[in-house]
């Protein structure tokens, strides 16, 4: 058996959603003309898929603050904080992520998927329990593995779950660590943290919640879902990353524990990669003075997530979530997704294509994620190339029908 074997089966699988027309794995972006606007195929399409909840990728201020940067300190740091050094940008957006948290200290990645490696195998490690939404996103099963800790899934947001699995536990002299998310990238859930920390501290656990999505979102100050719902001092452990509403690219950690500064001397994820680079110190540090002083964002970040959810469920289109910066349309099989985003990207709108393996019960999704720089007019033209789409013929039972993919159901 060749160690290449493995692959044998994706060259039919990727053939197969090629039949639906564009590639969804290798779309070119031509050029992006704003937080919203993208041309593709030497069209103009309208960016309904990118996370830029606040739309503070063209923010004047953030592109200068990283022009300074990168005039003042180069294109990178070349290598780790470590070996090379932690600048000086490093230390002030550390302490300016404490203070945006209200948190004492801070760590910072390259990535938020390298964040939570990071952080999740230096906490947990053999011996350790740690407790995981099903739910969770990919990066934080890696950091469970990466620990070496024994890993316990509960289902996805049941603090019943959670409680019966703790007390099953009871008495095996592990330090227990629950994990789960604020707001969920696939269908746009939130997590009941109020009750989740309730079964932590009956359990006397840690609690580590990932604000990737949450951050600038939620909260009077955009500090996530656990500042909405007023626990931000029963967490023990709060991730971030600035890819999304921060604009940028890399992660963080921060946590009140006065032990938790000295992550940095075990993080192997932190220890052995390259620091961020100057201009994202720049961005982000620029991106954060914004979230804490234009609330004016968020409100109108909910107003389009409340305008699109409203529009599509009118349309009767089936909705995973209550309406948040993600919708997700549930289509009824993977065809009918390939093929439904393929119509989308037809009508000039870019959303999500999630299909399984990737996605929480095999479902298959049309994606969306809303930004505060949509307008009113882009919202209401996502529902009608939507409604265009997904519901032309009410007749057909699945948009690969109308395609011809699959066979009609006999009558």
């Amino acid at each position: 058996m060749s160690l290449l074997d493995k692959f044998s089966a994706l060259p039919e699988r990727h053939k197969a959603i090629l039949q639906g027309g564009h590639d969804p794995f290798n779309v070119t972006i031509d050029q992006v003309k704003s937080a919203t606007e993208v041309v593709i195929n030497g069209r103009d399409v309208i960016m309904a898929g990118s996370n830029n909840y606040l739309g503070l990728t063209y923010d004047p201020d953030c592109i200068e603050a990283g022009r300074q940067a990168l005039a003042s300190y180069g294109t990178g740091t070349t290598g780790s904080r470590i070996a090379n050094g932690t600048y000086y940008g490093h230390q002030a957006l550390e302490d300016n992520l404490a203070k945006m948290m209200g948190c004492t200290s801070a760590l910072v990645y390259p990535s938020g998927y390298q964040a939570n490696l990071g952080v999740i195998a230096a906490l947990a490690g053999r011996g350790d329990t740690i407790l995981i939404d099903a739910d969770c996103h990919a990066c934080i099963y890696d950091g469970c593995l990466m620990s070496g800790a024994t890993i316990v899934r509960f289902r996805h947001n049941s603090p019943e779950d959670l409680d019966r699995r703790l007390q099953q536990l009871e008495g095996d002299g592990s330090n227990k660590l629950i994990i789960v998310e604020g707001l969920y990238s696939m269908f746009g859930d939130t997590a009941p943290l109020k009750e989740f920390v309730d079964v932590k501290q009956k359990h006397k656990a840690f609690l580590y919640v990932d604000e990737a999505h949450s951050l600038g979102v939620f909260g009077d100050h955009g500090r996530g879902l656990a500042e909405q719902e007023g626990v931000s001092q029963d967490v023990d452990f709060i991730v971030g990353t600035f890819s999304k509403s921060l604009g940028s690219i890399g992660g963080f950690c921060v946590s009140n524990h006065t032990e938790f500064s000295y992550m940095k001397f075990i993080s192997r994820p932190y220890m052995f990669t390259a620091s961020i680079s100057p201009a994202t110190i720049g961005t982000v540090n620029m991106a954060i003075d914004k979230v804490g002083q234009h609330p004016e964002l968020r409100e109108k970040l909910w107003s389009n997530a409340r305008r699109l959810h409203e529009g599509l469920q009118t349309a009767g289109l089936k909705l995973c979530a209550p309406a948040s910066p993600i919708i997700s349309v549930e289509m009824p099989d993977q065809e009918s997704a390939i093929i439904g985003w393929n119509r989308l990207l037809d009508e000039g709108v870019y959303v999500n294509l999630a299909i399984p393996p990737g996605t929480p019960n095999s479902k298959s999704l049309l994606r969306s994620s809303i930004s505060a720089a949509h307008t009113d007019t882009q919202i209401d033209q996502i529902v009608v190339a939507y409604t265009k789409v997904l519901k032309a013929d009410p007749s057909s039972q699945t948009v690969s029908q109308q395609a011809g993919l699959v066979s009609a159901a006999p009558e």
